[in-house]
C-alpha cells in the first residue's frame, strides 16, 4: 500500500493501533471486573463508561486550540506518556479495591486522552495527500475491526488468567510503546506548527476562548461541514447506549451464565464486518458518492439494529451484528474521508476541538439516562427500539440536506478555497 511507503505515516500508524488495542484489552477487562464484583448494580459499568465519556466536556476548550497553536507532536507524545503514568496509578486503585479512586483515575486518563485526537488528526492529515484521505480511512476501519474482533477476546482472556491487574499493565505498557513511536516520527515544521510558535504562557483563557469560537465560524463558513457536524451530537447519544447495550444484552437477557464469552464473540462479528465493510467502503465510495454510501448505510444501520432489539437466540443476533458492523464501516470511512478534504490543516485542531464534545455530550446524556432507567424503566428491546430511531433520524436529516450541499461544495471547489480564519 501506498501509504506504508510513508515511514512516518507507517509509525503513527503502529503508534495508534498499539495504543487503541492495549485501551480495549484494558477497557473491556474493567468492564468484566465490575460485572463480576458489583453484579447487582450494573450502574456501575454504565458509569465507568461515563468516566471516558465526561471528561471531554471539561476539556473541550482547550484541546483543539492548543493542537493549532503549539506543537502537535509533543502534544501526542506527552499524552501517551501521562496517560502510562495515571495507568500506573490505576493498577495500585484496582488492587487494593479503591473502585472511587479507579473511577477518578480513569476520568483524569480520558482527559488527558482528548488532547491525543486532535494533534493525532492533524499531523496524519499534514502527511498525506488529499487523494489518500478516503484510502486511509478505511484502513483505519480495518484497524478497528481487528480491536474487535481480538480486542474484547484478548480482555477476557487476561482477565480470566491474568486478572484485572495484568490487563492494567497492558495497558499502560501500550501508551509506552505508542509514545516512543511517535517521539521517533520526523514531521516537518508546518505540520507540527502549522500556525507558527506559540508560548503556552499567551495562550490565556481569553486568547482560548476566542480561538475556539473561531473554529464556530470555521464551521459555519462551509455549510457543507457545518450539516455534516450537526449530526453528531445524535451520533454520540447513539455511542453511548450502544457502548453497554450488547454486554448488557448478554448479562442481562440472552446468556446471563456465559455473558463473558459471549461478550467477546460480539465484538469478533462486529469486527468481522468491520474488516468486510473497510475493504468495499473506498470502493463503495468511487462508485456511487459518499453522500449515497453515508445515508445508504445509516438508513440499513436503523433497521438492522431495530432487529437486534427482538432477537431471542444468540447465534442469529451474532449474524446480524456482523452486518452491521459491515454497513457501518463504509459509513465512518465516509466520515474519515471527508473531514480532512473540507478542514484546511491550520484549523483541524479547532474544528475537532466542535466534533469531540458534540458526540461525548451526546453520549454522556445517553449514558446517564441508561444510568437511571435500566432496568427499573426501560428493557433491553425499548432501548435498541430507541436507539434504531435515533439513527433514522439521522439519516432522513442527512438525505434532505447534504445532496445540495454536496453538489454545491464539488461546483464551487475548482474556484473557491474553503474559507481560513485567522491564526492571530
Amino acid at each position: 500500500m501506498q501509504l506504508f511507503k510513508n515511514l512516518t505515516f507507517t509509525k503513527m500508524f503502529l503508534a495508534n493501533f498499539t495504543s487503541q488495542l492495549g485501551t480495549v484489552v484494558g477497557n473491556m477487562a474493567f468492564v468484566f471486573y465490575l460485572l463480576d464484583h458489583f453484579s447487582s448494580q450494573p450502574v456501575y459499568a454504565t458509569v465507568a463508561e461515563l468516566m471516558y465519556s465526561l471528561p471531554t466536556l471539561a476539556v473541550f476548550l482547550f484541546v483543539g486550540v492548543l493542537a493549532d497553536k503549539l506543537d502537535r507532536k509533543r502534544i501526542a507524545m506527552n499524552s501517551d506518556w501521562i496517560r502510562a503514568g495515571l495507568t500506573a496509578v490505576l493498577l495500585v486503585a484496582v488492587h487494593q479495591e479503591w473502585i472511587v479512586a479507579a473511577f477518578s483515575i480513569l476520568f483524569l486518563r480520558s482527559a488527558v486522552s482528548k488532547f491525543f485526537v486532535p494533534a493525532e488528526t492533524s499531523l496524519l492529515q499534514g502527511i498525506m495527500k488529499e487523494d489518500q484521505y478516503v484510502q486511509a480511512a478505511g484502513l483505519n476501519q480495518s484497524v478497528t475491526g481487528i480491536f474487535m474482533l481480538f480486542g474484547t477476546g484478548l480482555g477476557s482472556i487476561f482477565y480470566t488468567y491474568l486478572g484485572i491487574e495484568g490487563a492494567v499493565i497492558i495497558d499502560g505498557a501500550s501508551f509506552l510503546i505508542s509514545g516512543l513511536l511517535i517521539a521517533r516520527c520526523k514531521f516537518e515544521p508546518e505540520v507540527r506548527l502549522p500556525n507558527g510558535k506559540a508560548k503556552l504562557g499567551d495562550l490565556h483563557i481569553r486568547v482560548i476562548a476566542r480561538e475556539f469560537w473561531q473554529g464556530l465560524t470555521y464551521i459555519r463558513s462551509n455549510r457543507l461541514l457545518m450539516a455534516i457536524i450537526s449530526g453528531f451530537l445524535v451520533f454520540g447519544l447513539i455511542n453511548g447506549v450502544f457502548a453497554v447495550l450488547p454486554i448488557f444484552t448478554m448479562r442481562y437477557k440472552l446468556s446471563p451464565e456465559h455473558y463473558q464469552t459471549y461478550s467477546a464473540l460480539i465484538t469478533v462479528f462486529l469486527g468481522i464486518g468491520f474488516l468486510i465493510g473497510s475493504s468495499v467502503g473506498p470502493l463503495l465510495i468511487k462508485k456511487f458518492s459518499k453522500v449515497s454510501v453515508l445515508i445508504a448505510g445509516l438508513i440499513l444501520s436503523a433497521i438492522f439494529t431495530l432487529l437486534l432489539g427482538f432477537m431471542d437466540e444468540i447465534w442469529i443476533y451474532l449474524a446480524l451484528v456482523l452486518i452491521v458492523g459491515a454497513i457501518l464501516a463504509p459509513v465512518n470511512v465516509v466520515f474519515g474521508g471527508w473531514l480532512p478534504e473540507l478542514v484546511e490543516p491550520g484549523s483541524m485542531g479547532r474544528v475537532s476541538a466542535w466534533i469531540d464534545p458534540l458526540m461525548m455530550l451526546g453520549q454522556s446524556i445517553s449514558l446517564g439516562l441508561v444510568a437511571v432507567a435500566f432496568p427499573k424503566y426501560v428493557s433491553i428491546e425499548m432501548l435498541y427500539i430507541l436507539l434504531g430511531f435515533c439513527i433514522l433520524a439521522v439519516s432522513l436529516y442527512y438525505w434532505f440536506v447534504l445532496p445540495s450541499l454536496d453538489r454545491k461544495h464539488r461546483a464551487a471547489k475548482p474556484q473557491v478555497t474553503a474559507a481560513s480564519i485567522s491564526a492571530e
